[in-house]
């Protein structure tokens, strides 16, 4: 059963991963449950007592309502990583030059692991919308970087577009630890500026003390979706779906579609090669799948399946059979439908351990949203690219 803390108990809760606190009811910024439960700010996604022009906080918070299509913030849950975008998120201002200096906090803080100066790095709290009123969900402690990536790689600044103006805003990889819970004897201590006591999470210390990283990873316990898991749920991104099932009206058309989706969800897909539609046999597409670096890289063979069906219709047991029976030896398969798969087919595919990546319908305007085609007129212009391909 989930944590839930209600608003008048919140200046005295622990923060517990996945837990809910209840915004208040009054309809005005004082509703905010964060300010409560820690000392910052009510509003913005950067959050803080101080200022950031002395960098000397005890604690900032990272709110993310999670569904901003421009700055899609990601929690990858299976590798504890969280995708944080900066705040100048519209053109006109410098790429530092933000009112609330989220960005200036992001290039400080990110500069220090550089300099392995990893104990004058404040802890980042993490809080996602929770989908009723001002009510919030903790996400956890996160520290700016991860293990597994060059410290160059943690913070990138990326240039937009907005109506003809171009502008750049950061892009921070932070690790959520492997903290279940933060004490509010912890909180007590951080508001009077004492960041190190007993009351101190052990990875927190270990990542600040010894530079070792320690991610909250989860394991799914369920390994098949639901058809609602599987698709949109707002207007605008099951009108991007109903876009892209109406502008391919020949099933094998949409097939070059599918393999421009593979091709973005993943930059170490090295070439996917469409099949004859009268010979495929079901097998849309070969593709190989690059393994390593350099010289000491390997290549797979990996097989697409591309299924253009309609939000009522389902991918079945056929059709996933048909692609299990063709992914040979060291093989894997991905699917790719505008749908879903129904329960039984996917129940079929997880169950046996077999080696296919479904793709469906929210992962398709997920894979997008991450590449910056987050528009009408921009999905749009990438399905007219896409048909002007050769097969």
């Amino acid at each position: 059963m989930k944590n839930i803390f209600p608003f008048d108990q919140l200046s005295s809760s622990d923060l517990i991963i996945d837990a809910i606190y209840k915004g208040g009811s009054k309809g005005n910024a004082g509703d905010d449950p964060i300010s409560k439960i820690l000392k910052c700010g009510n509003q913005a996604g950067f959050r803080y007592t101080g200022t950031a022009k002395l960098m000397n906080f005890n604690y900032i918070v990272l709110y993310s309502s999670m569904d901003d299509p421009d700055w899609p913030d990601m929690l990858d849950l299976r590798s504890g990583l969280f995708i944080y975008y900066g705040d100048n998120k519209k053109p006109g201002h410098e790429l530092h030059d933000t009112s609330r200096k989220g960005n200036l906090i992001l290039k400080h803080y990110f500069g220090l692991l550089t300099s392995n100066d990893y104990t004058s790095i404040p802890p980042f709290f993490v809080f996602t919308k929770a989908g009723k009123s001002r009510d919030v969900v903790f996400r956890g402690l996160a520290v700016p970087g991860a293990q597994n990536l060059e410290i160059t790689d943690n913070l990138v600044a990326i240039w937009k577009s907005q109506k003809g103006e171009r502008f750049q805003n950061y892009k921070a990889i932070f690790t959520i630890l492997d903290i279940p819970i933060i004490t509010r004897e912890w909180i007590d201590d951080l508001n009077q500026g004492n960041t190190f006591t007993k009351n101190t999470p052990l990875p927190y210390l270990n990542w600040a003390n010894k530079n070792r990283y320690l991610p909250l990873i989860s394991e799914r316990s369920i390994e098949y979706r639901t058809r609602e898991e599987q698709l949109p749920k707002s207007k605008q991104d099951l009108d991007s779906l109903h876009m892209i099932y109406d502008f391919f009206e020949d099933p094998y058309e949409f097939e070059k579609c599918a393999r421009e989706i593979v091709v973005l969800m993943d930059s170490n897909i090295l070439s996917i090669d469409l099949t004859r539609p009268w010979a495929d046999g079901g097998r849309d597409a070969l593709g190989k799948y690059n393994i390593g670096l350099g010289s000491n890289s390997i290549e797979v063979d990996f097989a697409v399946e591309a299924k253009r069906y309609s939000l009522e219709n389902s991918v079945g047991v056929k059709e996933a059979s048909r692609l299990i029976s063709r992914i040979r030896h060291r093989q894997f398969g991905i699917l790719v439908t505008t749908s879903f798969v129904s329960k039984q087919a996917y129940k079929e595919v997880t169950d046996d351990g077999q080696p296919i990546i479904i793709i469906s319908g929210i992962d398709i305007i997920n894979i997008l949203k991450m590449r910056g085609i987050n528009s009408k007129e921009k999905l749009k212009n990438w399905l007219l690219n896409i048909s002007k391909q050769d097969r």
